[in-house]
């Protein structure tokens, strides 16, 4: 299964911190580390989000921050392989799929759909410019070989315009993505639980720790 990798933008926004609080929780407890691109981004896994989300649900019933990462520590040395749980989905929010392969695309969607989420399709990147004016869509879904290798430019296009941006590829073209403003990158062919579990994700609808890490 691949691995879901957000930008330290992205879940900042997933989470409602600033991203000077995540590099000041990263520097200062060295709990939750994320990898760094040879660009210099921090990437953070769906492990690494969840355990920051923890983090923050302790600090706001008013531990703190040293406390919340030492229980996180403690936690993950106890359990160090806590799995995710499905919540529901937001059904009010708008997915677009900007894909140059129907078929890909007629899979993406099904699943999409299954969960509940509302979704449109476009084949060519000036078509998705100008449904995301129409309808602004919460999330954009990028396959960054779309309209003979636009992808990129549509990326950073789709997030001057508001829009959030899932970037995909059949090519390992994480860093590019991410410079050019996606807020997480999927490698294809895309596996659909890790698809589902990333669009949850970055519309806040995120899975959740199982067991203690997830408990009061």
């Amino acid at each position: 299964m691949t691995v879901g990798i957000y930008s330290i933008g992205a879940v900042a926004r997933m989470l409602g911190v600033p991203t000077a609080t995540l590099r000041t929780w990263e520097e200062r407890y060295e709990v939750v580390v994320p990898e760094r691109s040879p660009g210099g981004h921090r990437l953070y896994t769906r492990d690494q989000v969840e355990q920051l989300r923890f983090v923050l649900r302790n600090v706001e019933r008013g531990l703190q921050p040293a406390d919340a990462h030492r229980l996180l520590a403690d936690h993950l040395a106890e359990s160090p392989d806590e799995t995710f749980a499905p919540s529901a989905p937001d059904t009010r929010l708008l997915i677009m799929l900007a894909e140059r392969d129907v078929y890909a695309v007629e899979l993406a969607e099904y699943f999409l759909r299954t969960e509940g989420y509302e979704t449109v399709v476009v084949l060519d990147a000036r078509e998705a410019e100008a449904l995301v004016e129409e309808r602004s869509p919460r999330l954009a879904v990028v396959d960054l070989l779309i309209s003979g290798g636009s992808g990129l430019g549509l990326c950073r296009s789709l997030r001057d315009m508001g829009a959030m941006v899932l970037a995909i590829s059949p090519l390992e073209s994480r860093d590019q993505a991410l410079e050019y403003g996606a807020d997480a990158f999927l490698q294809k062919p895309l596996d659909p639980l890790q698809l589902v579990s990333t669009v949850r994700d970055l519309l806040g609808d995120s899975a959740f720790l199982r067991t203690r890490v997830g408990s009061p």
